[in-house]
Parts: C-alpha cells; sequence; structure tokens
C-alpha cells in the first residue's frame, strides 16, 4: 500500500487532532445526533487546538500552511472513529467553502472575514444547490441584480450543509442570461436582512450534521462582497470541485476503514453455533474481500493526495476517486452490517450510523453517474 508521505510535524498534528477527536467529539456525538446540529462550540473547539483554517496566511491570523495534507488527517480521524456529521463540518470549514475565501478574495477582504474562520466564530457554508436543479450548476435561478452598490438578491436554495450553523455564505446567484458566463458567487452574512433559513431537514443519516433550505428575499448584498468579476461564478465553482471531491474521498475511505476495524473486533467475539463467527469461512472470505479492497482504496487516495499537494489532481481523476471510494464506502458498511446480523440492525451498534451516513457520499459533492459522465468526457466520449 502506498503511505501518504509524513514529516514530523504531520505525525505531531495527527496525534492532536486524533486525541482531540477521541476527547472532545466522540463521546458527545450521540448527543449531537439527538439533537439534530453540532453546536456552535465545537467549532470555536476545535479553532482553540488549531484544527481550522490551515491555509489562511499568517498576516490574516492563519497558521499560513498551505499543505493539503493537513486537511487530510483532520477529517481522516474524525471518519475512522466514526464521526461523519463532524467530518462534513470540519470538511466544508477547512477544504470546500476556505479556498473561495483566501483564493478568490482581495486584502480588504481577507481583512473581514478569514480570522473568524480560523477560530472557529465564523462557520462556513456553500449556497449552490436550489430546487429543481441538484447537480446542473448552470441551472442556478436564484437571482442577483445591481442596485447602485448593492445586489438585490431573490430565490431559494436547498440541501445546505451548515445550513443551521452557518454565519458566512458563498452564494451562486444569477447575474445574466448566460448558462455559464451569467452566474456569480457573494459571500454573505448570515444577519444580512432578507436572509432566512428554512426547516433543518430530517435525513435518513448524518443527523448531526444540519442540512437546511434558505431563502432570499429583496436581500441586499454589498457589490464589494463579490467573489471576482461579475459572471466568473460557474468557472470558480468548478474550479474548487476536485479538491471537494478529494475530501470527500478522504471521508468515505477513512469511515470504511473505521467500520471495518469495529467489524473486524466484533466477528472474533461474537459466537454463534458454539464458535466465533469469525471462524466461519464466508465471514473470513468477506473481510478477506473488504480488506483487500480497502488497500485499493487508500493507495488510490494517497497518491491522488500527493497529486493534489503537487498541484497536479485533475478534475477527471478526482472523479474517478470520489465515485469509486464512495460506492465502496456504502458496499463495506453494508456487507459490515450483515456480518452483525440482527444487532446490526439496531442503533446502539455503530455499525448501524455508518451504514446509514455513508448513503449520502454516492450523492453529493457531484453523483456517481455525474463523475463517470466527467470521466467519459475526458475520454473523449
Amino acid at each position: 500500500m502506498t503511505s501518504l508521505p509524513l514529516d514530523a510535524e504531520h505525525r505531531a498534528f495527527r496525534d492532536l487532532a486524533e486525541s482531540f477527536v477521541a476527547d472532545r467529539i466522540v463521546p458527545n456525538h450521540e448527543q449531537w445526533e439527538q439533537a439534530g446540529s453540532l453546536p456552535a462550540s465545537m467549532f470555536t473547539d476545535a479553532g482553540s487546538h488549531g484544527l481550522l483554517a490551515f491555509s489562511v496566511p499568517e498576516e490574516f491570523g492563519g497558521p499560513g500552511v498551505d499543505d493539503f495534507r493537513y486537511n487530510t488527517i483532520i477529517v481522516d480521524a474524525l471518519g475512522r472513529q466514526g464521526a461523519a456529521a463532524a467530518a462534513i463540518a470540519f470538511s466544508l470549514q477547512n477544504d470546500v467553502v476556505l479556498p473561495y475565501l483566501t483564493d478568490l478574495t482581495n486584502d480588504e477582504q481577507k481583512q473581514r472575514w478569514l480570522s473568524g474562520i480560523v477560530t472557529g466564530t465564523s462557520v462556513l457554508g456553500i449556497a449552490m444547490t436550489e430546487p429543481g436543479t441538484g447537480s446542473d450548476l448552470a441551472g442556478i435561478a436564484t437571482t442577483a441584480v445591481r442596485d447602485g452598490d448593492d445586489y438585490v438578491v431573490n430565490g431559494a436554495k436547498t440541501f445546505i450543509s451548515n445550513g443551521q450553523n452557518g454565519t458566512l455564505f458563498v452564494v451562486a446567484v444569477r447575474t445574466g442570461p448566460e448558462r455559464h458566463g451569467g452566474l456569480t458567487l457573494l459571500v454573505v452574512d448570515a444577519d444580512t436582512p432578507g436572509f432566512s433559513r428554512g426547516r433543518n431537514l430530517d435525513k435518513i443519516g448524518l443527523h448531526a450534521q444540519d442540512t437546511s433550505e434558505l431563502a432570499f428575499t429583496d436581500m441586499r448584498v454589498p457589490v464589494r462582497n463579490r467573489l471576482g468579476a461579475e459572471g466568473d461564478g460557474f468557472y470558480q465553482l468548478v474550479r474548487n470541485l476536485p479538491q471537494e471531491r478529494l475530501s470527500l474521498s478522504v471521508g468515505a475511505v477513512a469511515a470504511a476503514e473505521g467500520v471495518f476495524a469495529a467489524t473486524r473486533e466484533y466477528v472474533e467475539q461474537r459466537r454463534a453455533f458454539g464458535s466465533p463467527i469469525g471462524s466461519f469461512q464466508n465471514t473470513q472470505f468477506v473481510m478477506a474481500e473488504i480488506a483487500t479492497e480497502l488497500d485499493l482504496a487508500r493507495t488510490f487516495l494517497n497518491d491522488c493526495i500527493v497529486e493534489h499537494v503537487a498541484g497536479e489532481l485533475t478534475a477527471a481523476r478526482a472523479a474517478k476517486l470520489k465515485w469509486w471510494t464512495t460506492e465502496l464506502q456504502v458496499r463495506v458498511a453494508d456487507r459490515c452490517l450483515q456480518l452483525h446480523g440482527g444487532y446490526g440492525y439496531m442503533r446502539e451498534y455503530p455499525v448501524s450510523r455508518a451504514f446509514v451516513d455513508a448513503r449520502i457520499q454516492t450523492i453529493y459533492g457531484g453523483t456517481t453517474e455525474i463523475m463517470k459522465t466527467i470521466i467519459a468526457k475526458d475520454l473523449g466520449l
């Protein structure tokens, strides 16, 4: 298996991340599942431990470490310890939304927004998906009409992660009629008049990850909150999708490894017909197959992380990684639940949560079908 190259600082950070997850996340996760959201204190706690916004430059309050391996370490620790909902929150803060605010902002915007992201007092979200659009970014219909120094925004978004907790959102809006060239990105504070949160959506899994509808009614957003030039939004969104898909793949492989480890312990201890079920040939074959597939997945993942750190990960390769690892996560969770028998269907066993939490992975961040379309285009088909 290809190992991810880590130096002493990476390994020290991994120890910190794993301890933080074990001590501050895992003991509270079931409570957060019942509550239907993560507390704001989780973000500030993570910020105080140096677990957020690694790439923010020192002059704007951050560590100034632009090395995606640190991002993967925290998501990996959360995934392997069964805290999938928290992994999504960290991924949004560090991997998915932050690049828009570090790479597409001017110094005045950086000064306003970045320090709060580092401390966790600003919780990030990205509002792309709309009712009826799904993966079709070019179909975004939320409008932003220029009125002096403001845009007047009207429309609705759905399936927005961190929708209840979020305080700062990157919002995709339509500023022109062109399918691609008519999209623009605005940064919106949740306290802006005309911004409203809908219900916290009732999902089958990831209960602790708040996912919401958002609505904008004559919401006035200053032009100075625009990212880049008007009409650049579609290309800005596409630019960051490979990193988002890489982050989802890190969580997928880590979660699959975590549920596999828990299942290995279970089959060694659980007895049936007078013997551990791990001694049955079917169990041995299933576990051997999963172990092999996880080695393949981890090797593929590490190779893509190395490519991304070097600035060489392509959209097509990220699509290959995303669909294959997330489909594997679903498959592993399903097979591990089967080995638990009836107990696997009980919520008190972690495998049951792993099973329902995994299912969304092949949908958000681009469905498996969209990933295959991207790969086919790359093949010239």
